[in-house]
């Protein structure tokens, strides 16, 4: 294990009837509130109400800034600023999943400067000093609520860009299991794939080889993402599976995962961020169909890596590494399929003579993200095994 700073400075409301106190949460940094949201989807199912109920009684001023997109996108992000700064609000809250906090995100980061905010995705700028962030999470999936990233799609070039700043930690989540029961079956199992996604490539992108607590970490969220969301796929109301998923996927990406493992990178995000810019394919549906491939890829470079995930998550204990190490990867692929998320981008309907310009469109990001090890050609080579 490596040396490392572990700070989460993100406050957690877990559980049920929690988002009634949204409202006194936000309004400790101001109460002019800029409130972020998505589809009518929160005003089916009552959150929408409570939000805003809570956020009335506790004296806020509130501007709505909705029909924030599952791949939120660079146009409305900017609109969200220019409204944020026409109002003159101080703090930020977002209600729904990881694209709608990740916008937030966005916005707190670019109100407080006069540059374009797109220059903090590209590097060119630092993020200092952003408006402060509150949130309610109604998809567990990106772990967004407790961490520091966020990811943002360029409409004008089909760049889907992400970076973390450490001045981006939401102030206070509220997680509310009941909140995301109406999130159907399909969108519950791509939440779950993101979410094994994040462990996945830490747990195979590190190269320290003394890791066993890390290891043990990782290895038991992986069982409890694919645990919890059969039992949410067999009964969508099942409280006790929806609030296991949800805590699980909050877990896998808020800096706990990679503590100790020194650098570590995220290769199947680097990818599939193009096929989501391009094709707007939902981003765990995309993550699905390129796990098998850059897992076959990457188990070439650390058989004895794979072989270790196979034997504690599936228990594969037949065979040489290698062996064990493809049927791990077959076992992950074999549960993909089984809560219906692609395992191929063809069942994405992405044509395969469109691989060079994926390439093309992805090595920017692994330019920015520093993944010096991957080229056009590598990123083809891992695609062409997606088919």
């Amino acid at each position: 294990m490596q040396n490392f700073v572990f700070h989460n400075p993100t406050k957690i409301l877990f559980g049920s009837n929690t988002i009634p106190a949204i409202g006194k949460e936000t309004v400790l940094f101001g109460t002019k509130v800029l409130l972020v949201y998505g589809s009518a989807a929160i005003k089916k199912n009552g959150v929408y109400d409570q939000v805003l109920q809570s956020l009335t009684a506790a004296g806020a001023e509130i501007t709505e800034h909705s029909g924030v997109l599952s791949n939120p996108v660079l146009s409305h992000v900017r609109k969200g600023i220019r409204l944020a700064k026409e109002k003159g609000c101080q703090v930020i809250c977002a209600v729904g999943g990881g694209s709608v906090i990740d916008e937030a995100k966005a916005i707190c980061a670019g109100a407080t400067v006069e540059h374009d905010v797109w220059k903090f995705f590209t590097g060119k700028k630092s993020v200092k000093s952003p408006l402060p962030l509150t949130t309610v999470l109604t998809l567990a999936a990106s772990g967004s609520e407790m961490n520091s990233g966020m990811v943002i799609t360029n409409d004008e070039t089909s760049q889907k860009f992400g970076f973390a700043n450490r001045h981006l930690y939401p102030r206070t989540s509220i997680l509310d299991p009941r909140a995301t029961c109406s999130v159907p079956a399909d969108y519950t199992a791509y939440g779950a794939v993101d979410a094994v996604a994040h462990v996945l490539e830490f747990y195979f992108t590190t190269e320290d080889p003394a890791t066993p607590v890390q290891d043990r970490l990782m290895e038991g969220l992986v069982m409890n993402a694919m645990d919890s969301c059969n039992r949410v796929l067999t009964d969508l109301d099942d409280y006790q599976a929806r609030a296991d998923l949800m805590w699980t996927a909050t877990l896998a990406l808020n800096g706990l995962t990679g503590a100790g493992l020194g650098k570590v990178g995220f290769p199947m995000h680097m990818i599939e961020h193009s096929l989501s810019a391009f094709y707007n394919v939902p981003h765990g549906a995309g993550l699905s169909a390129v796990i098998p491939g850059w897992l076959r890829y990457q188990a070439t470079q650390r058989p004895e890596r794979f072989a270790q995930f196979s034997e504690r998550v599936f228990d594969i204990r037949e065979g040489s590494i290698q062996n064990k190490a493809a049927k791990g990867i077959e076992a992950l692929t074999a549960w993909f399929t089984r809560v219906n998320s692609p395992t191929t981008i063809t069942a994405l309907a992405i044509p395969s003579e469109d691989i060079p310009k994926i390439a093309e469109n992805a090595i920017a990001l692994a330019k920015v993200w520093r993944m010096d090890n991957y080229d056009t050609t590598l990123i083809e080579a891992i695609l062409q095994d997606c088919l």
